[in-house]
């Protein structure tokens, strides 16, 4: 199936990445089924988007997303693309972490996307079609934003989960695409919501080429006519993770010469 005419299942689309990709989409043609918690926000995207229905869905909850898995069959008879955007960030260092923060932390960035990914999996393999995309973050690739460790932490392990699973169903479902999306500073509310204090001085020089909303959108849009298995949205972070990965004391050593 072309671009035109997907199901698309789009998690934490009451704003910011989320709400950009839906608008985006619907512009395509495409079907939508928003999901958040905050319900007048989430309705006022899907009025703008035409042919969408919203569900307020709290992500963190499987029973909800698993009903949010089966508002959109039967709405829509079908789902070709998940994509689990649902996310919340953290300023705190490793030092200070509190079992609190961690357990929250990995419920909203993780156990959710998990959520969302075992709900629609076997419907993806009944029709061994469809496509699953996971927004992770450029920090769990390289850790340059200290005071982000937990949500780095989280991010990181949502990228290996992709991976495992991409790599399980390689074989057996060859016709599903499994991809995670690595935003690095999206201009969003996003950094304003996070748990604990601001992020003193703004994001690290490393990563402070920002993106809007809409440019993240644009390329994960890209992602769902032409899959690939990862995809960092701000053009020069691959080569920067590639870099980090090939000699970590050497790039390390580089940030603190700065």
């Amino acid at each position: 199936m072309g671009i035109e005419g997907k199901v698309i299942v789009i998690t934490g689309a009451s704003a910011g990445i989320g709400a950009a990709l839906a608008e985006m989409l619907a512009k395509q043609g495409h079907s939508l089924v928003l999901a958040a918690r905050r319900r007048p926000e989430l309705e006022a995207v899907a009025a703008r988007c035409g042919r969408a229905m919203a569900v307020p869905t709290d992500v963190c909850q499987r029973a909800q997303v698993e009903s949010l898995r089966d508002a959109a069959l039967s709405a829509f008879g079908r789902v070709d693309v998940w994509v689990n955007n649902a996310g919340q960030g953290m300023t705190r260092s490793v030092q200070d972490l509190s079992d609190e923060d961690v357990d929250q932390v990995m419920r909203v960035n993780v156990k959710s996307a998990l959520y969302g990914m075992q709900a629609i999996m076997p419907h993806f393999k009944e029709r061994n079609d469809g496509h699953l995309i996971n927004v992770a973050s450029f920090l769990g690739k390289v850790p340059i934003a200290t005071v982000r460790s937990i949500y780095s932490a989280a991010k990181a392990a949502l990228i290996s989960l992709t991976a495992n699973l991409r790599m399980e169903l390689a074989q057996s479902h060859p016709g599903i695409h499994v991809s995670v999306v690595m935003p690095g500073v999206v201009r969003t509310d996003f950094a304003r919501n996070a748990l604990g204090a601001p992020l003193a001085g703004g994001p690290p020089p490393a990563v402070a080429n920002s993106q809007s909303a809409e440019e993240v959108a644009e390329r994960m849009a890209g992602l769902i006519a032409v899959p690939a298995a990862e995809l960092y949205t701000n053009p020069g972070q691959q080569a920067m993770a590639v870099k980090y990965m090939q000699d970590v004391a050497a790039f390390e050593a580089g940030l603190k010469a700065r």
